[in-house]
């Protein structure tokens, strides 16, 4: 929060994608506290080298998540930290410092913010919800997606886009959205949200397979089952949910 609002050095990734200096300095922050507290796990960390480890477990982090909107100035970012055994995720936290709110889960034991258990929503009726998404950097599925999100339109209530997967899917696991969808994630995008939703009582699916998304789904569909069960029945057939 100290590098919130002043200079930032802004890099360039890919199109669109930008990494700042603070981006790698809240990495190497998170990674050289877990590489001490526990140096046999492996590391999976958006802004570094993956690293192999002795132990079945592998640290999974986003340093900062909605960089652009860090770089902005703009108050909706959050910090990824988690635990995958293999392709499942067995922990972990999203943490928006701006409004200071622990998105928690452990897997079997639920999901807490802020330490009190949280839940989807129960909306039953997709006509009521309000949907979220983002965009991503695969510019063509981005445009499919769009496409998609006017035909859906006139059957929900609005649309989010915030600019922060991780966040996105903490708000879907605590019932701030209804449903939430994403083509383009990486798995540190992904990796404490998709635990959170699920030990929320939300049905978590891969967009191409419809199975039970893991860690390395890129694409996912959030929501309560009834929610994510019309909201299919709304998409079929759309080129977005074939890709």
């Amino acid at each position: 929060m100290g590098r919130f609002q002043t200079d930032v050095e802004v890099s360039l990734k890919g199109r669109a994608n930008v990494v700042t200096d603070a981006d790698l300095a809240s990495e190497r922050l998170i990674l050289d506290y877990v590489s001490e507290e526990y140096p046999d796990f492996g590391i999976l960390s958006e802004e570094s080298e993956p690293v192999a480890g002795t132990s079945p477990y592998t640290w999974v982090v986003d340093p900062i998540d909605g960089t652009r909107n860090f770089a902005e100035g703009i108050p909706h970012f959050c910090i990824v930290v988690a635990i995958s055994d293999g392709d499942q995720v067995v922990c972990g936290v999203t943490y928006d410092p701006v409004r200071d709110e622990m998105f928690a889960a452990q897997r079997g034991r639920g999901a807490t913010l802020n330490g009190e258990p949280m839940q989807v929503s129960d909306r039953e009726d997709i006509d009521e919800a309000v949907l979220g998404f983002d965009l991503g950097y695969d510019f063509g599925q981005a445009k499919h997606l769009l496409e998609l999100a006017a035909d859906v339109w006139p059957r929900v209530q609005g649309y989010r886009l915030m600019g922060a997967g991780a966040l996105g899917l903490a708000y879907a696991a605590c019932g701030r959205i209804d449903l939430y969808f994403h083509h383009s994630l990486s798995a540190w995008d992904i990796a404490s949200g998709v635990l959170l939703a699920r030990e929320a009582g939300g049905a978590v699916l891969d967009r191409a397979t419809l199975e039970d998304a893991t860690l390395f789904s890129p694409g996912l569909i959030v929501s309560n089952p009834s929610l994510v069960k019309q909201f299919l029945a709304l998409t079929e057939g759309s080129t977005w949910r074939s890709m």
